[in-house]
């Protein structure tokens, strides 16, 4: 029997998921002791003021490309089967498990016992088992932690994760795209990540596992942003990356429920995480003071971030290693966050989009059923200089209920959702384009912050819901006429347009592109949400 040390170690042990013949394990060790062995073993190095630097390697993003689920009898017929969610069969899983299971022997593993959920009603407890020290404490971070004085001793995972980097797969013999696998098996409550030392597929996968599950239990899955105001008014922010999805919900006026992944339950919003895992790069004390302030904090992890390995200063604007800097730290990390973790039932939604070709009106007002149109969409645009290969002319992205990579279930089961809880809720639906005014990328500017803070603001106290409105004649959305604080012709993107005709052409551009996309989803949706988008 291996030797177990840490705190509390469960009487739950790893023998139940087939790990033995161990060096040592180490249970729930504290960011101390992390640090203390993540330096030891050269796994990474402390920067100034005490943040912990690691290199993740040839992976410094997530490798959709390499998951998959297991095709199995008790989430068969509930899986959205195609690109996203690919299957696996489930002797390769079995095969890759032994393999991993044997390549962990003799060696020590790290254990993390935690809860993925705030909200005790819905929340599941998970196990992270890793190779690294580093995946430990970022495990650590990112999860609710138990109190491991009267809990962690008699926790029972209902799913586990188990982490080795350096086991890789065959893709000729065990049917993976690469040697890096991420492999979800819901049967037997697994999850194998092997051959990629990124910890957001740590994260990631139980993001997805959410996914699954809750939805089957009435909850929405989100990936969203939350906050809550002074009055205890709940409003959550979907958007895709470079939208201000992080931007507009750090709001020093409001407390930060969470920065990524929510519930939407019959109890309210709930965040599904106990950390935060923030892009970094070219970050600015003065633009994010919060997220700044905790790359210069002990306990937190930094990905990839170029450091003086010297002066131990750091570099946040050297994109050297990847444009996909992180940061992990807990909650507890940020000011003004709330402890519970949960809020109410959302007085509002926030949707949010970087309209690169110029065309969307800075807010607007969603029906319920626009609601479920744009968030199955998911749209935004990206320009260049956001990825490499991009042109000059802006590309629209699509990426279905803000989240496309992690959704298990067709995206009308959680479209449906969606609309039950504005419905029962009465909760006001906005759409934010954050992109350009005057003119597409290249022509027109970005909308200025303080506009779009201003809009958002009004919408969250109220004093837009009595405003007077207009439909967009392409789009459709009900655009108010005017905003406190904000040029009433920056409301009509058209009127910001030199050239009318041009606007014409490239609203219906757009609007083509979203008919198009939603195609995919036109069997899984009723008449009138088909009915809701752009003419």
């Amino acid at each position: 029997m291996a030797e177990k040390s840490g705190w509390n170690p469960s009487s739950y042990d790893l023998s139940n998921h087939g790990i033995k013949n161990l060096n040592q394990s180490f249970w729930n060790l504290t960011s101390g002791e992390l640090y203390e062995h993540a330096v030891r073993r050269g796994e990474g190095l402390i920067a100034h003021l005490g943040p912990l630097v690691v290199l993740t390697g040839q992976h410094t993003g997530r490798s959709p490309n390499d998951k998959f689920i297991v095709r199995e009898a008790s989430s068969e017929k509930h899986v959205w089967w195609g690109k996203v969610n690919r299957a696996i069969e489930q002797a390769k899983f079995d095969n890759l498990l032994n393999r991993m299971l044997k390549h962990l022997e003799g060696k020590d593993v790290y254990v993390q016992d935690c809860f993925a959920g705030a909200d005790t009603e819905y929340r599941i407890p998970i196990r992270v088992v890793t190779e690294y020290a580093w995946h430990s404490l970022f495990a650590r971070n990112m999860f609710v932690r138990p109190d491991w004085e009267t809990q962690a001793g008699t926790h029972v995972p209902e799913f586990t994760v188990i982490n080795a980097p350096n086991c890789l797969a065959d893709p000729e013999t065990d049917g993976t795209s690469s040697s890096t696998f991420i492999l979800m098996d819901f049967g037997r409550k697994l999850i194998l990540i092997g051959g990629t030392s990124y910890a957001g597929e740590i994260k990631k996968s139980i993001f997805t596992l959410l996914n699954y599950l809750l939805p089957l239990r009435g909850v929405l899955s989100m990936h969203c942003s939350a906050n809550i105001g002074a009055e205890g008014d709940t409003a959550i922010f979907f958007g895709l990356s470079g939208t201000g999805k992080t931007t507009l919900s750090a709001d020093p006026e409001r407390k930060l429920i969470g920065d990524d992944e929510h519930g939407w339950s019959d109890r309210g919003v709930f965040n599904f995480e106990g950390g935060c895992y923030a892009k970094v790069i070219n970050l600015s004390a003065e633009a994010e003071p919060d997220i700044y302030a905790c790359t210069r904090r002990f306990g937190t992890v930094l990905e990839n971030v170029v450091m003086d390995t010297v002066t131990r200063r750091l570099d946040l604007s050297n994109g050297m290693l990847t444009e996909n800097t992180r940061a992990a730290y807990p909650l507890s990390h940020i000011a003004n966050f709330e402890p519970s973790g949960m809020g109410g039932h959302p007085k509002n939604i926030i949707m949010l989009t970087a309209d690169a070709f110029g065309v969307l009106p800075p807010i607007s007002k969603l029906t319920p059923e626009q609601a479920m149109y744009h968030f199955i969409s998911g749209y935004t645009a990206k320009v260049a200089g956001t990825e490499k290969g991009l042109t000059k002319d802006p590309q629209a992205t699509f990426s279905t209920c803000f989240g496309a990579p992690f959704m298990v279930h067709h995206p009308g089961v959680y479209a449906e959702l969606l609309k039950e809880k504005i419905a029962g809720h009465k909760a006001d639906c906005w759409l934010v384009n954050t992109g350009w005014s005057g003119g597409p990328y290249g022509e027109g500017q970005r909308m200025k912050i303080a506009y779009t803070r201003a809009m958002v603001r009004a919408a969250l106290d109220g004093r837009l819901t009595g405003m007077t409105t207009e439909p967009d004649p392409i789009f459709g959305v009900h655009v108010p006429t005017s905003c406190p604080d904000v040029p009433s012709e920056v409301l009509k993107p058209r009127k910001t347009w030199k050239d009318t005709n041009a606007y014409d052409e490239k609203a219906s551009h757009l609007a083509r592109l979203f008919r198009e996309n939603f195609e995919q989803f036109a069997s899984g949706v009723s008449d009138e949400v088909r009915a809701s988008g752009p003419k």
